[in-house]
């Protein structure tokens, strides 16, 4: 088991390589239109990939929304602060700007230069009482609408962004004497960009001029740029994290499948007929116990299965004596039961039934011990083909008026389509003659008196013979078992011909030694329909049939309401191809 498991990694390690290697499929022209079956086919068959690949969508789920809450949580404290910072400063600014003009000794009669020194005087102080890191401008504009003895001209750093104040900004400031206005912005950049800003609008009294709004323009890009480096952290952890959380998943998932892939692949070597496989056993936890539990159900069904073998080979060594060991005794019956049959004439009535009853009975006995001797050759693998060049539709002729006073009698006509049966076919004429013969016996046993039909048919491979019934048909679980030894759908009816139980199982029996196949439709109440299939050339194998099993008026009959058999599908087809060991598989059809 050791070795199960190192191939297994040979076998992961060489799909890795495959997968990397200058031939993998991701290389090829149009190849990534393959991606999404290629991903739907591993979740499909891998339980470590759906593990890790749910593993890994959840903890980015999860991930990016932690990331993103303390994205925002950090972008909101973050931007608070420096608005807090630039109020601050703001605030500042004014008072000190305000301080300046307060204290100046101007009148009426003063000039407009002395104003203009306390105006130069303010911007220079209110420069100087900043310290924002990204830069701060500066504008002292008049409030219009003013009608004062002195005016001071409007100043404004070089880098200040006039177009930024609104009109309703500057409203706002004019209106709200002695509070501060703040509005964010985005300042222009040289190369055409723009960063975050917040523009601060007071007003200031100036004397003999009248009032005047001071606006600070602050630069936030600073804020700006300590987010984007927080925000590429956190991104750039969250991938970290998921694709760490995704390795350890992948390691503990191959880890705890490891012991399930095993256990998977050792069921699949008992049920391919190896029943010495175990699962190690290791340790005492609950895989352990698994594997203990398993191995103790294999070894009880190989002791089973061995059990049933024996049975099974003493079984058909009893049939196979005990119908050897009947042959001479039978033949001293016949001889004397042949005798009194002959001489029945010079009996009374009485005698001569009774001499008329063994000589059938005796009959029917010979039929069922050649049966069984013919079973015990095929379970003992004693059974070849005696092949000859035969016409399929001349034998089949000739079979077909062989019953035909039976067929009167029950009140069928058989009718033969050969349209394609003249080509010549390598098979051996004797056990068609006996496929045949039990097709033809249950068609009539079962035909209920309504017209029968046999087809034949060739292509270049292989030849075909159906026989169709329009009688009591079957039930599902009769054509599952139709073709099982001694088995009969209904027990309670009386037999006419035949009637060993044996017939189809053998006639499949020879159909699968000739390399080919038998199968049958039926439909309750509507008839069936057996197909034997067998190639034209001695030891090749059918993959295909000139005839199909389903009949050509099944559909129409299904259509006029005739009623399959319950709890079961309209139609069933059982078949038998040729495997090693001639194990029988059947199928049902829809």
């Amino acid at each position: 088991m050791a070795g199960r498991g190192e191939g297994a990694g040979a076998g992961w390690r060489g799909a890795v390589v495959g997968a990397l290697g200058p031939g993998a499929w991701w290389r090829r022209r149009g190849a990534w239109r393959d991606v999404g079956p290629h991903l739907l086919s591993a979740w499909r068959r891998s339980l470590e990939f759906r593990t890790v690949a749910l593993t890994v969508v959840l903890a980015g789920v999860g991930a990016s929304i932690i990331a993103t809450s303390i994205s925002v949580s950090i972008s909101a404290n973050l931007y608070d602060q420096r608005r807090d910072q630039v109020q601050s400063e703001s605030q500042r600014a004014t008072i000190l700007a305000q301080s300046i003009f307060d204290s100046a000794t101007a009148t009426e009669d003063a000039d407009q230069v002395e104003l203009d020194s306390l105006q130069n005087e303010a911007q220079s102080t209110i420069l100087g009482s900043t310290s924002s890191p990204g830069g701060t401008s500066i504008a002292i504009l008049r409030t219009p609408g003013q009608s004062t003895a002195q005016t001071v001209q409007d100043i404004a750093s070089p880098d200040f962004p006039g177009a930024e104040l609104t009109p309703e900004l500057r409203e706002r400031v004019a209106s709200d004497t002695g509070a501060l206005s703040m509005q964010p912005v985005a300042l222009p950049r040289a190369d055409g960009g723009s960063v975050p800003g917040i523009v601060v609008g007071s007003t200031l009294q100036v004397p003999t001029a009248g009032q005047y709004e001071l606006y600070l323009v602050y630069d936030l890009s600073d804020a700006a740029t300590t987010l984007a480096l927080m925000q590429r952290t956190l991104a750039l952890g969250s991938l970290a994290l998921v694709v760490l959380i995704g390795v350890i998943t992948y390691v503990v998932a191959r880890t705890v499948v490891r012991p399930v892939r095993v256990a998977a692949e050792t069921s699949q070597a008992i049920a391919a007929g190896d029943l010495d496989q175990r699962i190690p056993e290791k340790g005492q936890d609950v895989v352990a116990t698994l594997g203990r539990s398993f191995n103790g159900m294999a070894d009880g069904m190989q002791r089973q299965i061995s059990q049933l073998a024996e049975l099974s080979r003493v079984q058909q060594r009893f049939v196979s004596d005990v119908s050897h060991e009947l042959r001479t005794p039978l033949t001293t019956i016949r001889l004397a039961g042949d005798v009194l049959y002959d001489q029945r004439g010079s009996f009374t009535p009485s005698t001569a039934r009774t001499a008329e009853l063994l000589h059938t009975q005796v009959d029917r006995f010979e039929l069922l011990l050649a049966d069984l001797l013919e079973i015990s050759r095929f379970d003992a693998g004693a059974v070849e083909l005696d092949v000859e060049s035969t016409t399929v539709a001349t034998l089949v002729e000739d079979g077909v008026a062989e019953f035909e006073p039976l067929a009167a009698e029950a009140g069928s006509v058989v009718s033969i389509d050969a349209r394609g049966g003249y080509l010549e076919a390598e098979v051996d004429p004797r056990r068609l003659r006996r496929i045949l013969r039990n097709l033809l016996g249950n068609a009539i046993e079962h035909g209920e008196g309504r017209p029968i039909e046999v087809e034949v048919d060739s292509d270049a491979e292989s030849v075909a013979v159906a026989v169709r019934d329009h009688g009591v048909g079957m039930r599902q679980g009769d054509v599952e078992r139709v073709f099982d030894r001694f088995w009969r759908a209904d027990p309670s009816r009386r037999r006419t011909i035949g009637g060993t139980g044996l017939g189809l199982a053998i006639s499949l029996e020879d159909a699968v030694l000739h390399g080919g196949r038998l199968e049958v439709w039926s439909r309750l109440g509507e008839g069936s329909r057996f197909v034997v299939t067998l190639p034209r050339v001695a030891g090749a194998a059918t993959t295909s049939s000139p005839l199909a099993v389903v009949p050509r008026d099944a559909d129409d009959l299904a259509e006029h309401g005739s009623e399959p058999w319950a709890g079961a599908l309209p139609e069933a087809t059982a078949t038998r191809p040729a495997p090693d060991g001639h194990e029988e598989v059947r199928r049902a059809r829809p």
